[in-house]
């Protein structure tokens, strides 16, 4: 197995190439302005850290957000085109999922991920401390947040006044990705849908009709 994980569905750019037993290789950059530029640049990194060709790969792995619009499509395009150049099979796993996994050794409970959805909004999702997911993914503003003491992801960062406890990670991590994706091939489980969870509709709009004007 050699499987290419990478997510951007927030401001960091993950990338991992998992051989089904370890992490053979990764990079990992904040930049929420340079998704496009870091995740291609990034996956050459990786695979070149790793003297592994691309007609190597037997399976791509991608977090699927929520997040926002633009930098989201950018990973999920990319994992759709080199899945169907290269002949192999895509999942997708939700990113909140990804940083459970990691926040869950961490907590003493039960916990919740929040992630910066803009807006003074976050995306959502509850977990056990088994990182298990209880509720979402959603989108709410910031004072409308369920409660819990612990959040894991930036929201706590960006949003102090919760008054939260902050969980680490802050970013999810394509190494966790990328051995969740490949206990899932272990498993025979089924991959996921390389599909977004975008929550909600992207910020820009299509221009509607002028409006007439009259004297």
């Amino acid at each position: 197995m050699l499987l290419l994980a990478f997510d951007t569905a927030t401001p960091a750019v993950t990338v991992a190439l998992h051989d089904g037993a370890a992490v053979l290789a990764e990079e990992f950059a904040v930049d929420a302005r340079r998704h496009g530029e870091l995740l291609t640049v990034s996956i050459d990194n990786v695979l070149g850290k790793a003297g592994v060709g691309r007609d190597e790969l037997t399976g791509i792995a991608v977090g699927t957000g929520p997040g926002p619009y633009t930098s989201l499509r950018i990973g999920l395009m990319t994992a759709r085109v080199l899945a169907s150049v290269l002949g192999i099979p895509a999942d997708g796993i939700c990113t909140l999922d990804v940083i459970a996994a990691d926040a869950a050794p961490r907590s003493t409970g039960d916990f919740l991920v929040g992630t910066d959805a803009r807006r003074r909004e976050l995306y959502w999702a509850s977990y056990d401390s088994a990182g298990r997911r209880l509720a979402g993914p959603a989108v709410c503003k910031v004072a409308e947040l369920p409660p819990g003491a612990h959040l894991a992801g930036d929201g706590a960062l960006l949003y102090p006044e919760l008054g939260r406890e902050p969980l680490s990670p802050r970013y999810p991590s394509a190494a966790t990705l990328a051995a969740m994706a490949a206990n899932r091939v272990a498993s025979g489980a089924p991959p996921g849908p390389v599909e977004p969870l975008y929550l909600r509709r992207p910020d820009a709009r299509e221009p509607g009709k002028p409006k007439r004007v009259t004297a």
